[in-house]
């Protein structure tokens, strides 16, 4: 394989600048952050999860019925890069200004970290659908799974110095309290995703698109319309959108739930921290060992793979009792996780026409995201009425179990390596 373009190199360094955001907000420090604040404020350790739950439904549902009509509009020639900037932006934003709400404020910190989640998802999704400008059909594989692998390795650098400066301050060496330390994670995990986007925003460039028309947002709801009606001619594509809803739900959900999950457990933060790192550093490497078996293999085999090590993954968290049991968890997550979404993305690509590839990767995430709304309203309202979160997990089984029983009827998409990227 040649090397790797500036294009291709600065389209996957958005993952390294991002993923501080998906380690530090989403999975590790934010949970545990938002946990102490309403313990604080009496609400019990099951409803605090659920009302996570319900915020990351909230969140989702809201990108999701704007992701398809963003998407079309943004096909127009010129406007990917604006909306993936708005996007970015807003996500900036309301990351550091978790570091200036009080600490007691556990209803306002789910509302901005709302705003978060809006923003990080709202500009992968235009992110995602830059692939197909980016580079070829052939290298679609390779490329999406180094991005997650580079995700991974990146995210490391910010989760390390930012857990070293909340278990310092638990350990009283450094002279302020673990809330503060808490906060300044929220401005390294901001200072981060911003310097490392710049490449973003200054080497990749929409190549494939519509020209502009009068009308624009007339025409794109017009265009969206003629889609959907015309979804017999998109079967293979669609099909795979459908067990990607599926599959895709159990994924999102171990990862947005697990520290709370771990925390409901009685593991302790410190451990919980370390173990996130860890999973980071494991991921890393099977991201990309996913791309490469993907080339050898199919990405379709490798898809069952992963969601077969989720099943395992399910099963095994409803047995959960120790503090091992949960590091044994972790690893089983790291070896699919960025597989599992790299190749999906990549997949999906192979499918899409370029020139509508944002319509397209609005439907990709309106998926996606419904799916991650039906998961943590499973676990919150399971949580809730057994009062076991482990139940909750066990039933995300059938997800996978659904979604790897369609997506045995996609067909692999027919590569495409007659276009060339340049330099």
């Amino acid at each position: 394989m040649k090397r790797f373009t500036k294009e291709e190199n600065s389209w996957m360094f958005y993952d390294w600048a991002n993923s501080a955001y998906s380690i530090i907000i989403t999975t590790a420090v934010f949970p545990l952050f938002y946990k102490a604040a309403a313990m604080k404020a009496g609400v019990s350790a099951s409803d605090s999860t659920a009302y996570l739950g319900y915020t990351i439904a909230v969140a989702t549902f809201i990108l999701a019925m704007l992701s398809p009509i963003l998407g079309t509009i943004a096909d127009y020639k010129g406007l990917k890069k604006r909306f993936f900037t708005f996007f970015f932006i807003l996500g900036l934003i309301s990351t550091a200004t978790l570091a200036f709400i009080p600490s007691d404020q556990w209803l306002l910190l789910l509302i901005f970290y709302t705003l978060t989640a809006i923003g990080s998802s709202g500009s992968n999704v235009f992110y995602d659908a830059f692939i197909t400008d980016v580079t070829t059909e052939d290298r679609m594989n390779r490329v999406s799974s180094r991005g997650f692998g580079l995700g991974y390795i990146g995210s490391t650098i910010p989760f390390i110095i930012s857990i070293a400066i909340i278990i310092l301050a638990q350990n009283e060496v450094l002279p302020f309290s673990t809330t503060i330390a808490s906060k300044i994670a929220f401005l390294i995990t901001a200072v981060w995703w911003g310097v490392f986007t710049i490449p973003m925003l200054k080497n990749v460039y929409q190549r494939y698109g519509i020209e502009r028309e009068p009308k624009p947002i007339a025409n794109s709801f017009k265009r969206l319309g003629n889609t959907l009606k015309e979804i017999r001619k998109y079967r293979a594509l669609f099909l795979f959108l459908l067990a990607y809803f599926f599959y895709i739900d159990g994924v999102g959900t171990i990862i947005t739930m697990s520290t709370a999950y771990g925390s409901d457990l009685g593991i302790t933060s410190t451990n919980l921290l370390i173990i996130l790192f860890a999973t980071q550093v494991v991921a890393a490497p099977f991201a990309i060992l996913y791309g490469r078996l993907a080339e050898r293999f199919t990405g379709k085999t490798m898809l069952y793979v992963g969601i077969c090590v989720y099943i395992i993954v399910c099963i095994y968290a409803y047995f959960l009792k120790t503090t091992l049991d949960f590091w044994i968890l972790a690893m089983l997550v790291a070896t699919s996780q960025g597989g599992i979404q790299a190749l999906s993305r990549a997949y999906f690509a192979k499918l899409v026409p370029k020139k509508n590839a944002n319509e397209f990767f609005g439907f990709y995430n309106i998926f996606g995201k419904f799916a991650s709304i039906m998961g943590p309203l499973l676990v919150a309202i399971t949580a809730q009425v057994t009062g076991n979160s482990a139940s909750a997990v066990f039933s995300l089984v059938i997800l996978f179990i659904i979604g790897i029983t369609i997506l045995f009827f996609v067909p692999e998409p027919k590569v495409d390596s007659s276009h060339t990227i340049s330099a």
